[in-house]
C-alpha cells in the first residue's frame, strides 16, 4: 500500500475505526497507523483477523487496541469506550465506518439499529474522549447519499435508506461538534469494488457492479477508497461536510 499521510503526521494522535478487521476499515487502519496515529481495531465477531491486523500495525511501531464490540448495544460500546480511555486517555480521530443490513437472518430492523442508531451510540459515547482539534469520518455510499433523489437497487434500498437516516441523525450533531472544535466529515463513495457489500449486491442482482462501473467510467477498490477516508480524518473539513468520491453525474443532487 502506498503511503498516503506524511510520515509520523499523526504520531501521538489516537484513531478508532469502527468495522476494522477486514476491507475498508482495515485498509484505513493501515493508513492512519503509518502515519504515526496508534489505533483502535474494533470488530464485532471476527476475532483472530483483528488480532492479525492488530500485529501488523504494531509492527510499524505503534499501540494498538484490538476491540470486540456488538455496535447495537449500548453496554458493549461504553465497554469498548471504557478500554479506549485505559489504554489511550482520549482519542482524537473516530472513523464510523461499520455498517450492514444486508446480513441473512438479522431480522427487518436491523439496518436501522446498526447504520442510524448505534452510529448516533457510538458518537454520542465517545464525545467525552474527543477533544479540540479532533475529527469524526463517516463512510458512507453514493447509494444512500443521494437516496432522496435517485433510487438505487430494490435490494440495496432498505439499507440505502437507513445509511441515510445515519448520517441525517449525526448532521444533527455539527453544531454541538464545532462548538467543542471537533470536526465532521462525510466521506461518500460509489459502489467499492471488493467489499462484502458489492458481494452480496452482485449476488442478489447479478451484472449490478459491471453495469454501474460502465455507468461511471470506474469504480474505486477497497485500498483506493480507505486512502480517502484516511486522508478525510486530518484534511480540511469542507464547507458542506461532505466529500464526495468519484463520479457523481448520475446522481440527482440533494
Amino acid at each position: 500500500m502506498p503511503q498516503i499521510l506524511p510520515p509520523d503526521s499523526l504520531r501521538g494522535k489516537t484513531a478508532l475505526v469502527t468495522g476494522s478487521s477486514r476491507g475498508i476499515g482495515a485498509d484505513t487502519a493501515r493508513y492512519l497507523a503509518e502515519a504515526g496515529a496508534n489505533v483502535v481495531v474494533n470488530y464485532r465477531n471476527k476475532a483472530p483477523r483483528a488480532e492479525k491486523l492488530g500485529a501488523e500495525l504494531r509492527g510499524l511501531g505503534v499501540e494498538v487496541l484490538v476491540v470486540g464490540a456488538d455496535l447495537t448495544d449500548s453496554d458493549s460500546v461504553q465497554a469498548m469506550f471504557d478500554e479506549v480511555q485505559r489504554a489511550f486517555g482520549s482519542l482524537d480521530i473516530l472513523v464510523l465506518n461499520a455498517s450492514g443490513g444486508m446480513e441473512a437472518g438479522m431480522g427487518e430492523d436491523y439496518a436501522l439499529a446498526l447504520n442510524r442508531d448505534a452510529q448516533v451510540r457510538v458518537l454520542e459515547t465517545a464525545m467525552p474522549l474527543l477533544g479540540d482539534g479532533s475529527r469524526v469520518v463517516f463512510v458512507t455510499s453514493h447509494q444512500a447519499h443521494f437516496i432522496r433523489t435517485t433510487p438505487t437497487m430494490p435490494e440495496y434500498e432498505p439499507v440505502a435508506r437507513s445509511k441515510r437516516a445515519g448520517e441525517d441523525a449525526l448532521r444533527e450533531f455539527v453544531p454541538e461538534l464545532a462548538e467543542r472544535g471537533i470536526g465532521f466529515v462525510v466521506v461518500s463513495g460509489d459502489m467499492i469494488e471488493g467489499t462484502i457489500t458489492a458481494t452480496l449486491l452482485e449476488r442478489a442482482n447479478p451484472g449490478a457492479i459491471a453495469s454501474r462501473r460502465e455507468s461511471a467510467g470506474r469504480l474505486y477498490n477497497v485500498s483506493e477508497f480507505a486512502a480517502e477516508v484516511a486522508r478525510a480524518a486530518v484534511e480540511p473539513v469542507p464547507a458542506d461536510n461532505t466529500r464526495l468520491i468519484g463520479d457523481t453525474s448520475s446522481f440527482g443532487q440533494e
